[in-house]
């Protein structure tokens, strides 16, 4: 029997760095200028954000989310069963959002954001304003790493004292946790700070 060779710690770390590199990003020019039936588009989000997958069998977009969403107002309705490319790049942007904020604060968002671009009545287009986000996407994607790898490096000098290797490892890789994990919760903090008071004061003033 071959032996089971332990990670280390470096290790893991450099094989998520490595799968952060290959994470899609859905481009505008990948998504079809022709309105899509529900099953249509279903598959396409399966397809290009198949790299964000956890598990297997994790569903991504299902109809019930879909119809969820439009029940909510997130997404304007279909017109006759289908789909546009707005409607894509609105669930392109609720399928990052669900993860860190509740159906109340993406409403929020995306109030201003359909009543001002979807429909192409607006100053720029929906679909500019996805184009122009993304280009930040490579720049702010390096930062991150970056920021990642420090955080990282600052949980491996901690802990020396303990002498058992297994729970000197735990304990680093816990540190590192919540190291990202409070990173995580005071951005979360200001995203809906940020709802609560400029965007419903926005919201407030359109409504006068």
């Amino acid at each position: 029997m071959e032996d089971i060779v332990e990670k280390t710690n470096k290790e893991y770390m450099h094989e998520i760095l490595m799968g952060l590199k290959n994470l899609n990003y859905i481009k505008p020019e990948e998504i079809p200028n022709l309105d899509l039936y529900m099953d249509q588009l279903t598959t396409f989000m399966d397809g290009h954000l198949e790299s964000t997958r956890r598990f297997s069998d994790d569903k991504l977009l299902t109809k019930t989310m879909i119809n969820n969403y439009t029940k909510n107002k997130l997404l304007p309705p279909p017109n006759k069963k289908k789909y546009s490319k707005e409607h894509i790049l609105l669930l392109i942007f609720i399928y990052y959002f669900k993860n860190i904020l509740s159906i109340s604060d993406i409403q929020e968002i995306f109030g201003p954001l359909t009543e001002n671009f979807y429909g192409g009545e607006g100053e720029l287009s929906l679909e500019q304003v996805y184009e122009e986000i993304l280009s930040l996407q490579e720049e702010e994607a390096r930062k991150l790493t970056k920021d990642v790898v420090k955080k990282f490096q600052r949980s491996e000098t901690m802990f020396s004292a303990v002498k058992g290797e297994e729970n000197r490892e735990f304990l680093r890789t816990f540190s590192f946790i919540c190291m990202i994990s409070f990173d995580i919760y005071v951005k979360r903090v200001i995203i809906e700070r940020l709802i609560d008071t400029q965007l419903k004061e926005e919201t407030n003033k359109s409504k006068k």
